[in-house]
């Protein structure tokens, strides 16, 4: 089983590629993916496993999310969209490494309601023309390629970009905190043009798509950080067993054990959920319900653990060495990445029927 202490070192944009071509490189890039398509054929299970086993042993939220975007933001809909030529195209070189990838929503106006995107393509006789701005975007700019969501004809369409296509402007800015490993960025497109073949999936279809790849990074992006809750809560519990208050260990004032009794039950739900929805997968049934229970309770679970972390270590929790006050600013992301929490609350209602006024648009 991969260990991962060869993964290169955090630091710039060079070393946030580098690692994810070292993800690539122990194939965490093709699970669930099928043989015929360049994966390993496996299932959702097998993925889940594989992405704990990165998020204990790394703790790099950045990096998770970084991979998460690559995966569900371009080979994924590649796999359910693309045509013959554009898999064996654009997979071979995704699925290695090569090249590295990601999905375009966000606009600066436009966040987690879809209707308002306002990106803008237009049809000549060799390709499209898109114009636009993206906000956000997750690998921006070490992407190679980007999977970008345009209004062709007024119909919410996807594009294959690259970084050298004409007119394409891939930023390193703005910067955030949380997630601070996850290259993140602005891409402005300026009478970009992009040829007839890199159109992905039908006139239209950018609605669904976009729903189903945000289905899939809710329902597994936090199997990695479930890791990390795993190693969070190792650490824990070492520690209040080694600090001692009074003659006893700390673990053995009531407090504390109810905090990482807390800890430990948020652990196990989240990751009952997220092997919920890769049995869900794994039968060929829909998840929409699911990830959007996983995405919020997860989300929660992970802020709530990191802060519980960093109180029971008390001032060591703040050493910037040990991780554990870093995890508090990237759970806080965690609650917004792929939809905030009060976006999951709303589709979840609608889901299960409480009326016309939570409709869900997916």
């Amino acid at each position: 089983m991969t260990t991962y202490k060869e993964l290169p070192a955090t630091g710039g944009t060079q070393d946030s590629k580098q690692r994810l071509q070292f993800c690539a490189q122990q194939h965490l890039l093709k699970h669930a993916v099928s043989i015929e398509n360049g994966g390993l054929g496996d299932n959702f299970q097998a993925l889940v496993q594989a992405h704990l086993e990165l998020g204990k042993s790394c703790q790099d939220t950045g990096l998770i999310l970084s991979l998460n975007a690559h995966i569900w933001g371009s080979i994924f809909p590649l796999v359910l969209y693309g045509t013959t030529e554009q898999k064996a195209q654009w997979l071979p070189n995704l699925l290695s490494g090569k090249y590295l990838a990601g999905h375009a929503i966000t606009e600066p106006q436009a966040g987690s309601d879809i209707t308002q995107l306002n990106t803008q393509a237009v049809a000549t006789e060799q390709g499209f023309i898109l114009n636009g701005h993206k906000r956000f975007i997750t690998n921006t700019p070490i992407a190679d390629v980007l999977l970008i969501y345009a209004r062709l004809e007024g119909k919410l369409s996807a594009f294959l970009v690259k970084q050298d296509d004409l007119g394409a402007d891939f930023k390193d800015a703005p910067n955030v905190t949380g997630c601070s490993t996850a290259t993140m960025g602005d891409i402005i497109l300026t009478d970009c043009f992009i040829p007839i073949d890199r159109q992905l999936g039908k006139t239209g279809a950018g609605n669904m798509m976009i729903q189903n790849a945000l289905e899939l990074e809710r329902a597994f992006i936090f199997a990695g950080i479930i890791g990390i809750m795993q190693w969070q809560l190792k650490q824990v519990i070492q520690y209040s067993r080694q600090r001692l208050v009074n003659g006893q260990h700390l673990g053995a004032n009531q407090a504390i054990s109810h905090k990482i009794a807390d800890m430990q039950c948020r652990l196990d739900g989240c990751l009952l959920w997220v092997n919920e929805c890769a049995r869900l997968k794994d039968s060929g049934k829909r998840i929409s319900l699911a990830s959007a229970q996983t995405k919020l309770v997860a989300s929660e679970a992970f802020l709530q653990s990191s802060l519980d972390a960093a109180h029971i270590l008390g001032s060591s929790g703040l050493i910037a060495e040990n991780k554990m006050s870093t995890l508090i600013q990237d759970a806080m992301a965690s609650r917004l990445f792929s939809g905030s929490s009060e976006i999951q609350k709303n589709m979840i209602a609608a889901l299960v029927g409480t009326g016309e006024g939570f409709k869900y648009r997916g």
